[in-house]
């Protein structure tokens, strides 16, 4: 049983793997600039969560209530 060019293909699979990763960590940007940027993402995923809460719970008051 002859392998062929199966080595190559793995090879050549596994070098793009690796260099695909490379891509997205090189966004041009300071580490306080990536900082600044994350903290305002976290904000507003935050702010958006705390809004989903509000509505879900101040609704309709249909619950039972204790008397």
């Amino acid at each position: 049983m002859a392998r062929g060019n199966q080595r190559d293909r793995d090879r050549e699979r596994a070098q793009a793997r690796t260099s695909g990763k490379g891509k997205t960590k090189d966004d041009g940007l300071t580490p306080e600039q990536r900082r600044e940027r994350d903290a305002k993402a976290l904000q507003e995923k935050t702010a958006k969560k705390a809004a989903q809460a509000a509505a879900a719970s101040g609704g309709g008051g249909g619950g039972k209530g204790n008397n």
